[in-house]
């Protein structure tokens, strides 16, 4: 459904207002600088300007996003980016009307639009499932048209809800860091998100000042989804008996746990424990902290078996045995096999 305004709104107009709020200071440093600069490495000596792609559902954080980066284009990037909308046809005539919004707002302010539809659509589809289709649908329609940079939404109260899902499932630095304001994907793709400093309300408020209108996704108010149990049972009253601003609380603590992780990555890469035939070499892990051991792990399988589909406890177990390192074989699941030998964890087929 739509929050209504009396009128129909004059969407530049609009845009300037809005942006002119919240003002480009309060837009994340690390994402406007890196999109500064992939925009210089595109755009060399008056070139064509560079092309990105923005989500955009209808809602009001993507609403937010679409209106600053329209408004901010002319003095930093220009106007040549694509407007993706996914239609998940969860919500019957709500998301098709979301669909329609969505191309009005882009038709009244010249961008280019393409929307895409799950055609696999089910009732009973999984939050996860659901993401991956939208996914899966940016990153075809980004490759399609040469495009490397995608613009999301995120805001500060994103953090927080993500932050609490992933400690239940015992995250570690790198899941607890997320969303990240620049991350890199594969193909050599980029997600930049620029409205991690803000908070939902700062962004509600802004947007009606402005006269903006947007759709309002009415399953979130339910609790099908983990997600929306945490935005709505737990997010409230954990920000307010902690009696301080949790939710720039949690937005720090992602900032400082990201730092981490990139020191961690760094350390990684210069010990470089995978030689050139895919082994891990236990020798230049021997004394390192255990954190550091599982890291390298973690990068070896994703280098020879992405596809393993190892349990916790399956990985702890084969994590152990790099660290006893002695000669022994672990399985992987099908035929492949973990092997431990003469100081080195290999893979092999059996």
């Amino acid at each position: 459904m739509t929050r209504i305004g009396k009128t129909k709104p004059d969407w530049p107009a609009v845009a300037a207002a809005f942006a002119a709020r919240i003002g480009h200071g309060k837009l994340h440093p690390a994402a406007m600088r890196r999109a500064h600069e992939e925009h210089r490495r595109a755009r060399p000596r008056g070139g064509r300007p560079s092309r990105w792609a923005v989500a955009f559902s209808g809602g009001a954080d993507s609403l937010a996003l679409l209106l600053i980066l329209w408004a901010e284009g002319p003095e930093r990037w220009g106007r040549d980016f694509v407007v993706l909308h996914f239609d998940h046809r969860l919500r019957g005539r709500e998301s098709t009307a979301d669909e329609k919004f969505c191309r009005q707002v882009c038709a009244a302010l010249d961008v280019n639009y393409v929307s895409g539809r799950w055609p696999a659509a089910r009732k009973d589809a999984s939050e996860a499932a659901a993401r991956a289709a939208r996914f899966e649908f940016f990153g075809r329609e980004m490759r399609r048209r040469k495009v490397r940079l995608l613009w999301l939404a995120h805001q500060q109260d994103d953090i927080a809800e993500s932050m609490l899902m992933r400690l239940a499932r015992g995250s570690g630095t790198g899941g607890l860091a997320a969303p990240r304001p620049v991350q890199a994907m594969g193909e050599g793709r980029l997600h930049l998100r620029p409205l991690l400093n803000l908070k939902k309300a700062e962004l509600v408020t802004a947007l009606k000042e402005s006269g903006a209108v947007w759709r309002e996704d009415s399953s979130n108010a339910g609790g099908g989804f983990l997600r929306n149990r945490v935005r709505n049972r737990v997010l409230p009253v954990w920000a307010k008996v902690s009696g301080r601003d949790a939710l720039a609380g949690a937005a720090l603590s992602r900032e400082l746990l990201e730092e981490d992780d990139t020191a961690l990555e760094a350390w990684l890469d210069e010990i470089k424990p995978l030689d050139r035939r895919g082994r891990l070499d236990l020798g230049r892990l021997a004394d390192k902290p255990r954190g550091l051991v599982r890291r390298a792990l973690h990068r070896w399988l994703l280098a020879v078996r992405p596809e393993a589909d190892l349990s916790r406890q399956g990985f702890n177990q084969l994590l152990a045995a790099v660290e006893r390192g002695h000669d022994t074989r672990f399985s992987l699941g099908a035929r492949d096999f973990a092997v431990v030998r003469s100081g080195f964890l290999l893979c092999r087929r059996g």
